[in-house]
């Protein structure tokens, strides 16, 4: 007996039409301006009109004042450096620079070292004391410091650290903790716990996961927690006004008003303090740069 196996056609499934793509938009792409060249060229006029009060200051700097009380916005023609040689001696802008070097390197780096600690046991700590612990640190950052003045003087006069470096730099680093501890806080969440997990079993000490695992993985954040504590603690005026005594421990923006304040018809060199003084900043901007994006950007985009 045969069996006859008759084919059947399959029923023709109406093909739904495809979607207009009209009016569609376009993804941007890679590389273009966001916001249009309109946005673009905005951004670029503005950083060009707020360069210009950098670079008058700049070129100032290397003019005689002669040149500058006849010609304010001339050139350097020719330049002259006998401006900076005046304000680094006779100003005694090489103390206030190293003052001002040891008290905020000294204050940022101790800051950050406590902070790193604090929020890696925060940010790892099951217990309901460390969140306990965060909400206090935290706090800290409703009350700005320099509202804290008066106690601050009453305290370091009990302690004896009135007209002391050392004094500044452990008010600066207190006084930073608490922004510190947030950024770094929300950076170690973000790091799986397997890592610590593979360290532990190939023998790793916690301090050791900590210093070699952990704290390499948040060196943007570092980097972007330290350089926004450099610039206040470099441009600070109260503080080293109200607890330094003696001249030779003024920091640079106590100076700068001193010499400013002897030297008010020396035009030239004044703007060469202004340069002197702002140099360490450009120079901290320039070689953080790709840090501190990093560290502005991380968690933007997964």
């Amino acid at each position: 007996m045969t069996t006859v196996i008759v084919p059947t056609e399959a029923a023709e499934q109406p093909v739904a039409p495809r979607p207009a793509t009209r009016g569609r938009r376009r993804p941007p792409r890679a590389g273009a301006p966001v916001g249009g060249a309109g946005a673009s060229l905005l951004l670029w006029g503005y950083a060009a009109l707020a360069l210009v009060p950098l670079l008058l200051m700049l070129s100032n700097s290397f003019r005689s004042n002669a040149d500058l009380i006849t010609d304010p916005l001339g050139l350097p023609t020719p330049p002259t450096t006998a401006s900076y040689v005046e304000a680094w001696t006779t100003g005694n802008f090489a103390t206030y620079f190293g003052n001002s070097l040891l008290v905020t390197v000294g204050a940022v780096l101790i800051s950050t070292a406590v902070a790193t600690m604090a929020a890696y046991a925060i940010a790892r700590g099951r217990s309901r004391i460390f969140r306990w612990l965060e909400a206090l640190f935290l706090s800290g950052l409703m009350l700005p410091i320099h509202l804290a003045i008066l106690p601050i003087f009453y305290l370091f006069d009990g302690l004896g650290l009135i007209d002391s470096r050392l004094g500044l730099v452990l008010m600066y680093a207190a006084s930073g903790v608490p922004f510190s501890i947030f950024v770094l806080t929300t950076f170690f969440r973000q790091l799986p716990e397997e890592l610590e997990e593979a360290a532990a079993l190939d023998g790793a000490s916690p301090w050791q996961t900590f210093t070699r695992i952990m704290v390499p993985l948040v060196r943007p954040a570092l980097a972007t927690v330290a350089v926004f504590r450099f610039v206040p603690i470099w441009n600070d005026f109260l503080f080293p006004l109200v607890l330094l005594r003696n001249e030779e421990k003024y920091t640079l923006p106590v100076g700068l008003t001193n010499f400013f304040g002897e030297n008010a018809t020396n035009y030239s060199a004044v703007f060469a303090g202004l340069v002197i003084t702002t140099i360490p900043l450009v120079v901290l901007f320039l070689v953080a740069t790709k840090q501190i994006v990093a560290g502005l950007t991380a968690g933007m985009a997964k």
